[in-house]
C-alpha cells in the first residue's frame, strides 16, 4: 500500500516537518519505494513535483523536506506499486481541469476490475487503477452537475457516493483538492490532527526531529495535517472511520459524511 499526506491551513504554511516524516517511509522506515510526488496550492494555483525514485533516496525530496514553500493546501504521496510500472507517468498526485480549477488527486489502495470504470473524455496518461478512478470521478461530477460547480454539501454528498462505489471495488483511501478545499475519504487508514493555539512541541515518529510550533506560528494560525499513519508520537491524532468523507477548508473541518450517509456541515 501507498501512503498519503495532506495539509489544509488558514495561512500559507510549509509542510517541511510532516514531509520529513513521510519521506523516511519511502524506502527507509517503510516499503513505499516506487516514487513520490507532491502538489502545493497557493491562492488556488498549483505547483507539483513528481519523482519515480524512492523518496528516502531522492535529492529532490531532500530539498523539499528543507525548503519552506508556504502553501494553503498540500497533497503528497509515496508509492508502493501494485498496478502499473514504476514510472513518472504513474507517480501521484494526478491533475485534471474541472469548473475552471485544477483538481489534484492521490489514492492509496488497490481496486479490482478498475478497467470496467467507464470513461469517455478524461483518459489516463499512465496505467494505474488510481488514475483511472480519478478520471471516472471527474466525469461523474461533470455528468452530475454540468458546467456549474455545486455548493459544498451537494458536491460532498456526491463525492461520498462515488467514493463508496470505488470502496466496493477494493481499498480506496483518497485525497482530492480544487485549491480551496481538501476532500479526504477513508476505507482503511487515514488520521488527522488540527494544530492551533496554544501550540506545542511535536516529535516525528520516523525521524529524530522535534519542532516547537509556537516558534513558527501566530495565535491565529490553524493547520490540519492528514496522513495514512500518524507522523508524530507525542500528539493525539483522530482516526477517520471506514466510509467517511471529511472536507477541510482553511484548516477547519467544514463537512463530514459518515458511512451511513448523514452529512454534517459544520
Amino acid at each position: 500500500m501507498c501512503e498519503l499526506l495532506g495539509m489544509s491551513a488558514n495561512v500559507p504554511t510549509d509542510i517541511c516537518f510532516s514531509f520529513s516524516g513521510l519521506r523516511a517511509r519511502g524506502g527507509r522506515t517503510g516499503p513505499h519505494k516506487d516514487g513520490w510526488g507532491m502538489a502545493m496550492y497557493r491562492d488556488g494555483y498549483v505547483w507539483a513535483i513528481h519523482d519515480p525514485r524512492p523518496s528516502a533516496d531522492s535529492d529532490m525530496a531532500e530539498v523539499m523536506s528543507k525548503t519552506s514553500l508556504k502553501c494553503d493546501i498540500v497533497i503528497s504521496h509515496i508509492r508502493q506499486a501494485n498496478v502499473g510500472a514504476v514510472s513518472l507517468l504513474n507517480t501521484h498526485p494526478f491533475h485534471r481541469l474541472l469548473w475552471g480549477k485544477t483538481w489534484t488527486y492521490a489514492h492509496n489502495g488497490q481496486l479490482a476490475a478498475s478497467e470496467s470504470l467507464p470513461i469517455a473524455h478524461h483518459h489516463p496518461l499512465g496505467s494505474t487503477d488510481s488514475e483511472r478512478a480519478f478520471c471516472w470521478i471527474i466525469e461523474q461530477l461533470q455528468a452530475s452537475f454540468g458546467e456549474h460547480e455545486p455548493e459544498l454539501n451537494a458536491l460532498s454528498v456526491t463525492l461520498a457516493e462515488l467514493a463508496l462505489q470505488l470502496k466496493s471495488m477494493g481499498v480506496f483511501n483518497m485525497m482530492l483538492s480544487d485549491g480551496i478545499r481538501l476532500y479526504c475519504f477513508c476505507t482503511t487508514k487515514l488520521h488527522w490532527i488540527t494544530r492551533r493555539a496554544p501550540f506545542k512541541k511535536a516529535t516525528l515518529s520516523d525521524e529524530d526531529v522535534i519542532v516547537d510550533f509556537k516558534e513558527v506560528t501566530t495565535d491565529k494560525d490553524v493547520v490540519t495535517v492528514i496522513a495514512t499513519q500518524p507522523l508524530t508520537h507525542d500528539e493525539t491524532w483522530q482516526q477517520m472511520e471506514s466510509g467517511e468523507l471529511c472536507v477541510f477548508d482553511a484548516g477547519e473541518v467544514v463537512c463530514q459524511i459518515k458511512a451511513n450517509g448523514l452529512a454534517a456541515a459544520l
